[in-house]
């Protein structure tokens, strides 16, 4: 029995590795057919199914677009697909294993494409890029697939990988030699930036914000190399149009002006630490309201149906707050990871050994709340918020001021539903106040139950277009 348990535990393990591929014959899912809905929607845009595409995913946002190219050689968005399932962190891929899912530029040639996938039909990134192996990165086989579930891959669902995969492929029919991916960890936004800006990754995450940029500016794709071991964009020895030159550094200036704006109007720095990856909002409301095990298929393997998803991991990214030097002021998990209110009124906080007052935080039905001085301890809420302590197994409760203030605050009533992992402050209260409200000991865990092994017809399951944010595109079929 202990060796059968040995064995069963080696097979988990190198499942967990990559997402490693077990083809198998007699497919035809090579000949997948775009959705009519779809043909009709390039129409609308003045798109063809021979033109050329570029996706581009995003992990925070759990997302994947795909760009198609007009008549008149400028890309647009053809359509964004919610992404139902990545691994790890945000951050790139390092070594094999890491359940860490690429970011970076990646190319997709036909030799990429692999209709006979377990994971329904899928197409390899690339993982290593020469931008990757200059960095001495090691994995294989990170892929973009279907069964919405993930070991360092971009999973989507059955149906929506379907679609992706017979766009690249007639794109690539249509002569593209390779589709460029590219592969952020979020959306290249000035917030975004400003809210990253102590992560260990920001000099890469601003690497990639300058092909970013001129995919967005040109809308066309950069020609790639590594130079130095730093991406390079452009550098083929073709001469950029002086205007297109222009319009990049204006725009690369005017989003460091952003940044250091919102910087300077107190927006925090914050690490987002995932218990394994994440997927898009909508598929865990349907999840939530329906139980759709298929959100989480187990892969075939052999005769075994082997889980590759933890599927004990969506209940969102802890949102750890940092000082100015890096270093943890406090960790919370919310339903809305970055509520800026919630954030603000942490980051406001300071703890008593600093001798400042304490914020706090008037409340605000209509809008966001204000962070005001407290003028008198006696008499205001000063909200005292915990720093956090790393790897606490349950988080303490939120203590308040001893006055009781008229009306609870806004930050009072969004502690209300906002679980906080953390610990005591670096210097304790020398009295402690009643207990002014409360959170949960525990985040909540929604848990997804592995399915039956996957039938062995061509289509698995008919999902619902998960989101109302995406109810004016075609529905998936």
């Amino acid at each position: 029995m202990a060796v059968r348990h040995f064995a069963l535990a080696a097979l988990l393990g190198l499942t967990l590795a990559a997402c490693e591929e077990e083809r198998y014959r007699g497919s035809a899912r090579h000949n997948i057919p775009i959705p009519s809905a779809t043909y009709t929607l390039m129409s609308e845009k003045g798109m063809s199914k021979s033109q050329p595409i570029v996706i581009r995913s995003y992990k925070k946002e759990s997302e994947l677009e795909v760009w198609k190219k007009r008549a008149d050689g400028k890309y647009a968005l053809l359509k964004t697909f919610p992404m139902c399932r990545w691994s790890g962190q945000l951050g790139p891929k390092v070594r094999e294993g890491d359940r860490m899912a690429p970011e970076g530029f990646y190319a997709i040639s036909p030799a990429q494409m692999n209709p006979n996938s377990s994971y329904y039909v899928s197409f390899n990134m690339g993982y290593p890029n020469a931008y990757d192996r200059a960095h001495g990165r090691t994995g294989a086989h990170l892929m973009v697939h279907g069964a919405c579930s993930s070991a360092g891959c971009y999973s989507m669902t059955d149906d929506q990988i379907g679609e992706i995969y017979a766009l690249v492929r007639e794109a690539q029919n249509g002569g593209q030699r390779a589709v460029q991916m590219q592969a952020f960890p979020f959306r290249m936004t000035a917030e975004n930036l400003a809210k990253h800006r102590l992560d260990p990754n920001i000099a890469f995450w601003k690497n990639l914000k300058e092909g970013s940029d001129f995919f967005e500016v040109a809308k066309d794709e950069p020609s790639v190399s590594v130079v130095g071991g730093r991406y390079a964009f452009n550098r083929d020895g073709v001469q950029l149009d002086p205007s297109l030159t222009q319009a990049l550094t204006e725009k690369r200036q005017q989003d460091e002006i952003q940044v250091a704006a919102l910087v300077s109007k107190g927006t925090p720095a914050i690490k987002l630490v995932y218990d394994d990856g994440d997927q898009h909002s909508s598929f865990k409301r349907q999840l939530a309201q329906s139980g759709a095990d298929s959100m989480n298929r187990s892969v075939a393997w052999g005769s075994r149906d082997v889980g590759i998803s933890r599927v004990d991991s969506l209940i969102g990214p802890r949102v750890v707050v940092l000082d100015d030097k890096g270093r943890t002021k406090a960790t919370v998990r919310a339903e809305s990871a970055e509520n800026d209110a919630v954030l603000a009124a942490i980051s406001s906080a300071q703890p008593e050994a600093e001798a400042k007052p304490a914020a706090a935080v008037a409340a605000a039905p209509a809008k966001p709340a204000a962070v005001q001085p407290a003028a008198k301890p006696a008499s205001n809420a000063a909200t005292q918020v915990a720093k956090a302590t790393a790897g606490a197994a349950t988080p303490e409760p939120i203590q308040t001021a001893a006055a009781e203030p008229t009306q609870p605050s806004f930050y009072q009533r969004a502690l209300s539903f906002v679980p906080l992992l953390g610990g005591s402050s670096s210097s304790e209260p020398k009295e402690q106040a009643p207990i002014a409200s409360t959170v949960p000991e525990s985040p909540q865990t929604v848990t997804a139950p592995l399915p039956p092994r996957r039938a062995s017809t061509l289509r698995t399951s008919q999902l619902e277009q998960p989101a109302a944010s995406y109810a004016s595109q075609p529905a998936v079929r």
